[in-house]
């Protein structure tokens, strides 16, 4: 008989960029070689209507109960299974009494994080009830964990203080799926392009003094696109959303000709496993991300795109992009190259089946 693994994660299928690029996309490799895998999330698409909302305190807290009640559910049969395999944590509040009596049970855990979720991080609709959860509790689970996969160095040895068994997988991108666009497009404009979802909007807002600079040296050349969940309001640009669905998400991605990342020095950003920009790099998408974190081990500077810090790095390097095609397409095919040999499902799916063989 196959062995058997339960994901206890925050989301349902296909909704969260994390679980997708850390562990959904694992899964059909996994139920190949005989494993069967049963998905527990926490928010129904009905819940997230209302759990990132501002106020709504009545729903939430009937999200709350459900969720609790479906993880009681999952601690009383994750004795069936051979893995529990914990993505960020078990519960929305600060509690590990779910990781604690998973950890009771005779079942492996796994746990996978991939942000510096030690440091307090609330949503914009729920910083009235920050005080209910409690960073801290990332200690505690990996501590109990039997094996701690995290998305970079910074966050391995952060887990190492308290996990004895901790591996790192980068974020890793299915460039079977992320594929080019070998017909593109015949445009007067060029676009460059933002993707990610609302509670990253503050990190676009870095760059609006540069595009603002751009639109005065290229009156008329320039469009801005940003694919998110959620319009981003600016005064000073005008960015043209595009909604963000898994059905689309490629062809999105495709209409953009130069892809951002910024992103503020801080430890919050250290922890950051670059995702934006691997996608961006997949689809020979010439990239510039912020010099932050892993940011500097994914990009070679001006070999597989570029680094910038400073507002006047940042402008000078997008005009570079925008003067010179065929630089777009030199950083954008040595991108895709950097991704499908360092940071694709393909070079990382053997090592990750390996670590559950090695637990069961």
């Amino acid at each position: 008989m196959g062995k058997r693994i339960l994901y206890v994660v925050p989301h349902r299928y296909n909704r969260c960029p994390g679980q997708r690029f850390r562990c959904e996309h694992f899964i059909p490799y996994l139920q190949n070689k005989g494993y069967s895998t049963t998905y527990s999330p926490l928010l129904s698409e009905w819940d997230d209507a209302y759990f990132y909302k501002k106020g709504a305190y009545f729903f939430k807290l009937i999200i709350v109960l459900k969720a609790f009640f479906r993880r009681i559910r999952d601690v009383r049969q994750a004795s069936n299974y051979d893995i529990v395999f914990i993505y960020r944590e078990a519960f929305m509040l600060g509690t590990t009494m779910f990781e604690r009596a998973f950890a009771k049970k005779s079942c492996k855990i796994i746990f996978d994080f991939d942000d510096s979720i030690w440091l307090p991080d609330t949503s914009e609709g729920n910083q009235n009830l920050a005080w209910l959860k409690r960073p801290q509790k990332l200690n505690t689970i990996c501590a109990l964990a039997d094996l701690v996969i995290a998305g970079n160095d910074f966050l391995a040895e952060y887990a190492k203080q308290y996990a004895t068994n901790v591996v790192v997988i980068p974020t890793t991108i299915n460039t079977h799926y992320h594929l080019p666009n070998t017909t593109p497009k015949k445009k007067d404009k060029i676009c460059i392009g933002w993707t990610g979802t609302e509670t990253t909007h503050k990190h676009l807002a870095i760059l609006e003094p540069v595009l603002a600079r751009l639109n005065g040296m290229f009156p008329n050349k320039l469009t801005y696109m940003i694919i998110s969940n959620k319009p981003y309001n600016s005064s000073t640009i005008a960015f043209q959303w595009k909604q963000w669905s898994p059905e689309t998400e490629i062809t999105d991605l495709q209409d953009i000709d130069i892809g951002i990342m910024p992103l503020p020095n801080d430890e919050w950003s250290k922890g950051k496993c670059g995702f934006k920009g691997l996608q961006y790099m997949a689809l020979e998408i010439p990239t510039i991300m912020s010099p932050v974190g892993v940011n500097t081990q994914i990009i070679t500077d001006g070999v597989n795109g570029f680094l910038a810090e400073t507002d006047d790095e940042w402008f000078d390097v997008l005009c570079e992009l925008i003067n010179n095609e065929n630089t777009r397409k030199t950083i954008g095919t040595q991108g895709r190259k950097t991704i499908i040999k360092r940071y694709s499902v393909d070079a990382f799916v053997e090592k990750y089946i390996a670590l559950f063989h090695k637990l069961v």
